[in-house]
Formats: C-alpha cells, sequence, structure tokens
C-alpha cells in the first residue's frame, strides 16, 4: 500500500493532472494502459474545465472502471450498468477520504483566475492535490474493484443514459460508451457537474489525440473546449449541476433511464453533440 502511495505521487508530477493520473493509475492495476484516452481526460482536471466542480481524480478513476467494465462483459447494457455501480463506489471512497467530491472545496483555487492559481502554488496548497492523490489511491483501487464485482440482476431492459448517448451521437463505438457511462447523471447519478458535458469535453479531446499521437492536448486555450462550454452555458442558462438542469434526483439507474427515454435532456444532449 506504501508503495502505491508513493508512485501516485511520481505518477501525478509526471502526467501533470488528477484526471490523467487516476485513469493510468487504474488502467495500469487493470493490466490495460489506455495511452490516448488517459490524455483526453486533461479538460476534466480541476474540476470540469477548470469550473472547480468534481475533483479530475474521480473522472479519470471512472473512465478507467468504464474500460474494465466493458473488458468484463459482453453485453453492453450490463457494462453500463456495472460501470454506474462502480463509479458509485468511487463516489463514495472519494467523498469519505476527501469530505467533498468538488475540487474547489478541496484546493481552495478558482482555477479561472491567474491570482488564486498563484495564490495556490505559493502557499503549497499544491501539496493537498498530492497528499490526497497518495491517500485515495489504494482506496480507489479497492472501491473500484468493489463496485466490478457487483454483479446487477435488476437491470433496466435497455438501460439509457445521458454521457453514452452523447459519446454515441459523438461517434463513440461501444467501448467508449461504456467508459463514460460512470459520468451520467453528475457522476454516477451523484446531481453534481453534468456529466454529459464532461462526456463531449472527453470525446472532443480523445478526436484530437488520435489525430496527434503522442502529443498532449491544448489544456487551458482549446478553442474546441471552449465552444463545447459555451454552447453548454446557452442550452442550460450557465447552469451546470445536474440536480439543478433536470430537477431531479437520480436514486436507480431505472429512474435515470425512464428520465432519458422520455426526452430528458435530450435537447442538451444534442446541442453538445452538435458542438
Amino acid at each position: 500500500m506504501n508503495a502505491i502511495k508513493n508512485d501516485a505521487k511520481k505518477v501525478f508530477l509526471k502526467k501533470g493532472t488528477c484526471s490523467q493520473t487516476f485513469c493510468y493509475l487504474l488502467n495500469r492495476e487493470f493490466g490495460f494502459l489506455k495511452e490516448k484516452e488517459e490524455r483526453a481526460t486533461d479538460p476534466l482536471a480541476g474540476g470540469i474545465m477548470q469550473r472547480g466542480h468534481q475533483c479530475g481524480m474521480l473522472w479519470g478513476s471512472t473512465l478507467a472502471v468504464g474500460a474494465e467494465s466493458y473488458r468484463r462483459h459482453k453485453n453492453r447494457d450490463q457494462a453500463i450498468a456495472i460501470a454506474i455501480t462502480a463509479t458509485q463506489h468511487l463516489v463514495e471512497s472519494f467523498s469519505k477520504r476527501a469530505k467533498t467530491v468538488n475540487c474547489r472545496e478541496i484546493t481552495g483555487c478558482d482555477w479561472t483566475s491567474i491570482f488564486s492559481i498563484a495564490k495556490y502554488l505559493l502557499t503549497g496548497k499544491l501539496f493537498t492535490c498530492f497528499n490526497l492523490a497518495a491517500k485515495w489511491a489504494p482506496e480507489a483501487i479497492q472501491a473500484a474493484a468493489e463496485g466490478l464485482s457487483r454483479e446487477k440482476t435488476d437491470l433496466p431492459q435497455m438501460p439509457i443514459n445521458c454521457a453514452s448517448e452523447v459519446a454515441q451521437k459523438m461517434g463513440a463505438g461501444d467501448e467508449e460508451m461504456v467508459m463514460v457511462a460512470g459520468f451520467a447523471g453528475g457522476i454516477g447519478l451523484s446531481g453534481n457537474g453534468c456529466g454529459a458535458l464532461s462526456a463531449a469535453l472527453w470525446m472532443n479531446t480523445l478526436a484530437w489525440c488520435k489525430k496527434h499521437p503522442g502529443k498532449s492536448p491544448p489544456y487551458f486555450n482549446n478553442p474546441n473546449t471552449k465552444n463545447i462550454l459555451k454552447a453548454f452555458y446557452g442550452a442550460t442558462d450557465s447552469e451546470i449541476l445536474c440536480h439543478k438542469i433536470t430537477r431531479e434526483c437520480f436514486k436507480t439507474l431505472d429512474d435515470h433511464t425512464e428520465f432519458i427515454k422520455n426526452n430528458g435532456c435530450d435537447k442538451l444532449i444534442n446541442t453538445l453533440a452538435r458542438s
């Protein structure tokens, strides 16, 4: 366990973002690295485009458990359901460790302000993230393993979720649809920052990574991701929290499936896919 903790800090220093770090750590634990998919998580660091919402460690971990769920289950619907269940375990574990899921509450930093970033660096708050990464890494691996081992016998006939729907409309195959499934409903149906938005950001950046092998995507000044965020805010009246956009608190995957089947967030999903 100490080896995992020490290694998490080293990986964080090398990768540069918390989201890429945890996508890599869990992928490595499962034995399947996905270099392009890991680099494409960078826009989710800092709480979705540096907006301070769910910590990038959660976004990166969620993609990794989605990839593992896809490998374990031939049936896509089963894989999606297990990915969401595993993400719920990650959210619970992270919240227990950090006492919140939100980047801004952990770091005290406004990533859109250069002065706030400078304060974050100069006051040593940077080590808060490194220490959290080290402490949570073995717990994240354990939570992922527990969540992935929970077989779902009460599946909706066709589980549908906002994140996978966006990804599919943007050209995703089955694997990518399962990878982003845990983003649904504000990540693990928790009602926080929009999972459909994060799926669109990741899919767009993944396309960039595929066109530019071995290169890191533009992090702060990517016009494509900025356009996605602008279109999203235009469609939601600048609201980003899932429970406020949908006016729903999803308790189960069935709840979320029914909401999406009944055209819930349909306009938003199409707006994100077009952008």
